[in-house]
């Protein structure tokens, strides 16, 4: 994690986001890029100063988030960490991904309200766009009080796909903040495997990492994967919810779609979604 990318739009949750990856970059000493996406009435960087004066509510706006991005630069220069801030104009959905490949960003932290129906925009980007369509990890934080380092992480998968290159992310998290692992594969009324087979793809990937010690298996029977998740996540102290996307079988074809939107948007603790 040399490179973290943190949009935002200074709302409640983003404001925990950037926190959140205020002490990551500090633990893994990373690079910290805040981005803030500004839609204005007219393209903003082709007007002159003379022009810019008929529009004052905007100028309002952008002097405003240029004073929050600073506070944040501010804060990251306090940690003895690496900064940038970018405001940007007129920004369309594809905006947050081309900044960051443009950045070589390999991790990206951002904050969404509400844990019902539709995430929210973030500044004309839509965060399940990033979620979908990211290369690198992502973890949106939501409205559950945040709890770092992480002290337990639930890791969810079929499991019937190589995983591991993902795994390895996690891994990576969870040594640094010292967190038990937690192994879930849900059987949905599709899967009709027992809970012996559902274990033994979860093994298969343990046989890859022979020093790995602090985990925990779990496989679920239950109608759906989200229901499956808000049933494990109820029954056990979970700081972050770990899933892999983009798969082409099984459970993570389904995430692809309607469970990645699903967990995205109702689960109130953070969620770090990993492509395959």
């Amino acid at each position: 994690m040399n490179n973290i990318l943190v949009p935002t739009d200074f709302s409640k949750n983003c404001e925990k986001a950037a926190q959140l990856a205020l002490e990551m970059a500090k633990a893994y000493q990373s690079e910290i890029h805040f981005l803030h996406l500004m839609k204005t009435p007219v393209d903003w960087i082709k007007l002159d100063k003379e022009k810019e004066k008929r529009y004052p509510e905007t100028l309002k706006q952008i002097g405003k988030a240029k004073a929050a991005l600073r506070e944040l630069e501010k804060t990251a220069e306090r940690k003895g960490l690496k900064c940038r801030t970018f405001l940007q104009f007129d920004a369309g959905q594809a905006d947050i991904l081309e900044h960051s490949g443009h950045f070589h960003h390999d991790f990206i932290i951002t904050g969404s309200s509400g844990t019902k129906g539709v995430v929210r925009e973030l500044t004309g980007s839509n965060v399940e766009q990033i979620v979908r369509k990211a290369h690198v990890p992502v973890i949106v934080v939501k409205d559950e009080k945040l709890h770092f380092p992480f002290k337990n992480i639930v890791f969810v998968s079929d499991f019937e796909e190589d995983c591991s290159q993902a795994f390895e992310k996690v891994i990576s998290i969870a040594k640094k903040c010292n967190a038990r692992i937690h192994f879930l594969r849900i059987n949905t009324e599709t899967d009709h495997n027992s809970i012996r087979l559902g274990l033994s793809p979860i093994e298969n990937l343990l046989k890859k990492f022979p020093g790995l010690e602090n985990y925990a298996l779990a496989v679920y029977n239950e109608p759906s994967v989200e229901t499956g998740i808000n049933t494990f996540v109820a029954q056990h102290p979970i700081d972050l919810i770990a899933m892999v996307t983009h798969g082409k079988t099984g459970f993570l074809s389904l995430f692809r779609t309607s469970i990645a939107e699903g967990v995205t948007n109702h689960a109130s603790l953070p969620v770090m979604t990993l492509h395959l």
